[in-house]
């Protein structure tokens, strides 16, 4: 009777371990954990190739496939015979971290930036910007950002439009101690050619570390404003439904986990909007700042200036795909510019924007997008992107 009962006892056990892998496999199958960065909403990353060259309609792909803050995706394109319209999408905004639009913004440059790449591979295109005076904080919603006429001046293509589709925010570990040689730091102090616009790398200590202290401090200063904190949890899509849902925001593919502990993650419940922000908080203190050996910063004269606004982000998504095209990794670190935003909005002093003030030298010159560069210890994963039809409007 007792080796009945052991045998019974052992059947169960092994029954009850049976249910319960079943139910990690399913789990971990139901969040993407088997195919990271496939399907539907992956499809402009890989198909990209096949219709670079398709008119105008590829111009409007292009700018999808721009960085962008917390992968919003917050534009609009309205496609016709003679050009692309970029406009705005307010429903995409971030709420409390860009009371003024300033981010929206910058994520309108980057697009642009690649829509101009694109045109010009077609052979060139003309551009119109916003008119002087124009503010990032009183978008008119019914303006375009600007306008881009392609045309056919058999311009050659932009060598950066090849590395459109390979440019992906790395925010895993980069490799402690390895620089970048004088060369390419001076190939990449050229790329910063527009007058409203100023870059400075930060490589030197102790510069470096006082960057990434404000890094760190602003992102504790985020975490722990309640508004804020709900407004970042917003974008957090952990699940495969809510990707293929929304196709847009943070996953954890893209955090920049190893891939053993990203299948891992995805075999347990969704983490609870304080334990991502604690753990968003520890990556940002650990790793992104810990394990880099450049931080780079776009400054301008005008924070909310429509056009500076424009160019700095032009700027990003110019640098981006050059590291992209010479091996390098490269994430936004922006916390402590979203911090003087904050500041600015609820009208009290900003120690912030006196510190990031004392690193560039030039208190004229302010700090509108930070970022880090290295090289990356492992690849990264891409974002979800938006069908072609959810933000293009076609015109006949």
């Amino acid at each position: 009777m007792r080796t009945t009962r052991r045998q019974a006892l052992k059947r169960g056990l092994a029954g009850v371990t049976l249910v319960a892998a079943g139910g990690l496999v399913w789990r971990a199958w139901d969040n993407g954990a088997f195919n990271p960065g496939e399907g539907p909403p992956y499809a402009l990353w890989r198909d990209w190739r096949q219709s670079r060259l398709d008119g105008t309609l590829a111009v409007a792909r292009a700018g999808i496939l721009a960085s962008n803050a917390h992968n919003t995706q917050p534009w609009r394109f309205t496609v016709g015979p003679r050009g692309v319209a970029l406009y705005a999408d307010p429903g995409r905004h971030i709420g409390s971290f860009d009371p003024f639009s300033r981010e929206l913004v910058l994520s309108l440059g980057c697009a642009l930036e690649n829509m101009v790449l694109a045109a010009d591979a077609q052979g060139g295109s003309t551009l119109i910007m916003p008119t002087e005076g124009r503010r990032t904080s009183k978008l008119d919603l019914s303006l375009p950002v600007a306008i881009l006429m392609p045309e056919r001046t058999g311009a050659a293509a932009p060598p950066l439009f090849d590395v459109i589709d390979r440019r992906h925010t790395n925010r895993g570990p980069y490799a402690v101690g390895r620089v970048l040689s004088p060369a390419l730091k001076a190939e990449l102090e050229t790329l910063a050619d527009m007058p409203r616009v100023r870059l400075m790398l930060v490589d030197d200590e102790p510069r470096r570390t006082d960057l990434g202290r404000l890094i760190v401090s602003a992102t504790e200063s985020i975490v722990a404003d309640p508004v804020m904190a709900a407004d970042s949890a917003r974008w957090f899509r952990f699940s495969r439904r809510d990707i293929d849902r929304h196709r847009d925001g943070i996953t954890l593919d893209a955090t920049g986990l190893p891939d053993l502990v990203n299948v891992a993650a995805k075999l347990i419940s969704s983490p609870s909007p304080e334990l991502a922000d604690r753990q968003w908080l520890g990556a940002t203190r650990d790793v992104h700042v810990a394990t880099a050996p450049m931080f780079g910063i776009i400054a301008v004269e005008d924070s909310y200036d429509l056009g500076s606004t424009l160019d700095a982000g032009r700027l990003w998504q110019r640098l981006h795909l050059w590291a992209a095209a010479r091996g390098l990794a490269a994430q936004p670190l922006n916390q402590p510019a979203e911090w003087v935003d904050r500041d600015r909005q609820l009208g009290r002093p900003s120690p912030m924007k006196t510190a990031l003030a004392s690193l560039t030298g030039n208190p004229a010159w302010r700090p509108t997008f930070i970022f880090r560069l290295g090289y990356a210890e492992r690849p990264a994963r891409p974002s979800p992107r938006r069908a072609v039809e959810d933000a293009v409007t076609r015109e006949a």
